[in-house]
């Protein structure tokens, strides 16, 4: 009995580790790499618009500094990885790796970075945008796929109200850093202003982006990724993607918030 014993104490021991390797594979076969460097980028161009209309354009050295840490990739990564451990597990796991690891996840993943790079473009978007409005309230059967994808996976929802809590952290952040003066319901009333405006801006921009993304897609392969994403693997992976952003982002938008109210007090010195 010793060595099964023995043998079953390595097993269990050596379990956490190989769900570690798994959830390693998993977030390379999702390129999460690449897609951290791309909201880093992101995350570096909306700080410069904060520099710019909050701070005019003082920021300077230091602003970079505090930007480059608060968009750091490898803290990106991390937050994404949390999530994914949390909600995507054993078949799941696995089911998701084999998905992605084949040739028409890896399409599909390149596709989607792609697309999300070229979104970036204010003509590019624009015209994605309007694409995804003269479709709209018609029978396109692309844009039917597309949106049982988006009803699926609640994504309208999940990310208005991870763009609404955003705003509520970066808020309270500025009145932490003492450049407003606000009490929590006038912080979660100003929020709550901006959710119909929020909810049509996310419509628009998810539209556009699935069909710019997913346009050189045939239509079997659209309909095969449609049909992953309602599976119970589908649904367990985009709900680890949402706990892991949700809170990630939370944290930057206080991050960013108490940055600006810090560099704005300063100025007033």
């Amino acid at each position: 009995m010793r060595p099964l014993i023995l043998s079953l104490a390595l097993w269990l021991g050596a379990s956490p580790l190989w769900a570690d390797a798994r959830h390693t594979v998993l977030m390379d076969v999702l390129q999460i790499a690449q897609l951290t460097q791309i909201l880093h980028e992101e995350g570096l161009e909306y700080a410069e618009d904060l520099n710019a209309d909050m701070l005019m354009g003082t920021g300077g050295a230091g602003w970079q500094i505090q930007a480059e840490a608060i968009y750091d990739p490898y803290r990106l990564s991390e937050g994404i990885r949390k999530g994914l451990e949390g909600h995507v597990n054993s078949d799941h796991l696995e089911e998701s790796i084999t998905f992605f690891a084949s040739d028409l996840g890896q399409k599909i993943i390149g596709l989607e970075n792609s697309a999300r790079v070229a979104m970036a473009d204010g003509e590019v978007e624009a015209a994605a945008r309007d694409r995804f409005a003269a479709l709209e309230d018609t029978d396109d059967a692309r844009l039917a796929l597309l949106t049982r994808m988006t009803q699926t996976g609640d994504l309208v929802t999940r990310n208005v109200t991870s763009a609404l809590n955003s705003n509520y952290q970066f808020l309270r952040g500025m009145v932490d850093g003492d450049a407003y003066d606000m009490t929590d319901d006038e912080i979660l009333t100003e929020v709550g202003a901006d959710r119909e405006e929020i909810t049509a801006d996310t419509e628009s921009w998810l539209g556009a982006f699935l069909l710019l993304a997913y346009s050189p897609l045939s239509d079997a392969e659209l309909e095969a990724y449609v049909a992953f994403s309602e599976t119970d693997a589908g649904l367990a992976l985009n709900a680890g993607f949402f706990a892991g952003f949700d809170p990630l982002y939370e944290d930057i938008a206080y991050a960013l918030g108490r940055a600006v109210a810090l560099n704005m007090t300063a100025q007033e010195l």
